[in-house]
C-alpha cells in the first residue's frame, strides 16, 4: 500500500522560512510526478508547486521566487523550501504523488504565518 508522509510544518513568522518533506513507501517505483498542494480555511484546495521525474518544475504565480520543490527520486522523496513566507501562505500543505494512472496523497500538515 502506497503511502505518502510529511513532516517540516509548524508556526513561523512573516518573512521566516519552512522546509516541508514528504516520504513515500510501498513501492519500489518512481513517482511520475510529485508535488505540493494546499488548502486554507473555507478555499478549495490549490496548486504549489510539482516536480516531475526528468523535467521542469512548475509554481503557482504566488509562490513563484519564494519557494523551490526539490526530489530525490530514488528515495521518492520530495522537499518544498519556503522562503519570505507571508500570512495568506497559512495552510494544510498536502503532498501528491502520482504513479501510472493513481493519485496519492499525504495526510496534511499545517503551516501557519503569523503577521
Amino acid at each position: 500500500q502506497v503511502q505518502l508522509v510529511e513532516s517540516g510544518g509548524g508556526l513561523v513568522q512573516a518573512g521566516g522560512s519552512l522546509r516541508l518533506s514528504c516520504s513515500a513507501s510501498g513501492t519500489i517505483l518512481s513517482f511520475n510526478t510529485m508535488g505540493w498542494y494546499r488548502q486554507a480555511p473555507g478555499k478549495q484546495r490549490e496548486l504549489v508547486a510539482t516536480i516531475p521525474s526528468g523535467g521542469s518544475t512548475n509554481y503557482a504565480d504566488s509562490v513563484k521566487g519564494r519557494f523551490t520543490i526539490s526530489r530525490a527520486n530514488a528515495k521518492n522523496t520530495v522537499y518544498l523550501q519556503m522562503n519570505s513566507l507571508k500570512p495568506e501562505d497559512t495552510a494544510v500543505y498536502y503532498c501528491n504523488g502520482q504513479l501510472f494512472a493513481q493519485n496519492y496523497w499525504g495526510q496534511g500538515t499545517q503551516v501557519t504565518v503569523s503577521s
